[in-house]
């Protein structure tokens, strides 16, 4: 399929609907339901000022769901848009943002800033980030040689740090009180019950950016479809590129899990999803991955907090009982396929 602008300007408006429908079932399904067309009169009473809002209502939808919505969407967006990168630079469709060990990274200094919490007052979200930024450093040293990056390297050097870094967290936990043990295994989880606003402000400006930065190599992506060679041939800086990706999905990996945890399989799971929808062109494929990981973590937020209301599960145990035999489903169809 030839995608025109006019056909994706089309695919991408259907998501955004789609993505707007079910941010709104998201604020009225909770705890304290809200009829659903009452939830788009008042969201647009919002803007479009018609009469005062009741203010235990207010508080429920714009101070408790509208921030956490908002969080899911950026996390899943994040999420989404780095497992694209990364199953492109890897040349791998079942490559997730986890695999290069960012998230280990991450996971890792959270973890620490919990237990050490009276040594290192630093917030969780701010450390996570730190160790995914030192773990992007790291493993990219580790996975080039001679300014050049490997996919089979790098791939290499993200599983001895994940590994490496899952290990040093077994360690710590005996050391951690009762309090301590259970933030860390939410966090683990994923989780966003607590959202940092001013904190999540500049999450929302590097995430955005980043994703734009993505988007504008799509055109040499769709190149080095072809193979690294013909790519430098037809005038594409490939390693340019390749560290490009790296880097600035890296960085979307951080900024995601800084802010909610791990939170598995949207990047693995939404890409393949697309490209089964829209095929592999990346003008589509990354906007529209973009949108639909926003929908999916909105979609497994609203499960966690609603299905055993008004206990909240892990966001990364829906994601993960919801997203694995999605991905089964898919690895058999492609083998039928081939």
């Amino acid at each position: 399929m030839v995608l025109t602008k006019k056909k994706i300007a089309s695919a991408l408006l259907l998501l955004v609907v789609l993505l707007m429908v079910t941010g709104a079932l998201a604020l009225s399904i909770g705890s304290t339901r809200i009829p659903f067309m009452q939830v788009v009169s008042l969201v647009l009473g919002r803007f479009f000022p018609h009469q005062p809002l009741p203010s235990d209502v207010a508080v429920i939808l714009f101070g408790l769901r509208l921030p956490r919505i908002y969080l899911a969407m950026l996390v899943g967006m994040s999420l989404a848009v780095a497992g694209a990168g990364f199953q492109a630079l890897l040349r791998n469709p079942l490559a997730d943002p986890h695999v290069l060990g960012v998230s280990s990274g991450a996971a890792l200094a959270a973890i620490l800033s919990i237990a050490f919490s009276r040594f290192i007052p630093l917030p969780l979200p701010i450390a996570a980030f730190i160790g995914g930024l030192i773990t992007i450093f790291l493993v990219y040293s580790l996975g080039s040689r001679s300014g050049k990056t490997s996919p089979h390297t790098l791939i290499l050097a993200g599983i001895i740090a994940a590994s490496f870094f899952s290990s040093i967290i077994i360690f710590l936990e005996p050391f951690m009180s009762g309090h301590q043990l259970r933030e860390a295994t939410f966090w683990l989880m994923g989780d966003f019950s607590g959202v940092h606003v001013p904190y999540l402000k500049w999450v929302a400006i590097a995430a955005l950016a980043s994703v734009f930065l993505i988007y504008r190599l799509a055109g040499s992506l769709n190149v080095m479809l072809i193979g690294d060679r013909e790519a430098t041939h037809l005038g594409v800086n490939v390693e340019w590129v390749r560290r490009g990706v790296f880097v600035l999905s890296a960085l979307l990996t951080g900024l995601a899990v800084s802010v909610s945890g791990s939170i598995g399989f949207v990047g693995l799971i939404v890409p393949h999803l697309v490209r089964l929808l829209f095929g592999n062109d990346y003008r589509l494929l990354i906007p529209a991955s973009a949108l639909v990981g926003a929908m999916l973590t909105v979609t497994a937020d609203l499960i966690a907090r609603s299905v055993a209301a008004p206990i909240e599960l892990p966001v990364g145990a829906i994601t993960a009982l919801a997203g694995a035999p999605v991905f089964i489903y898919l690895l058999r169809r492609d083998r039928v396929e081939q």
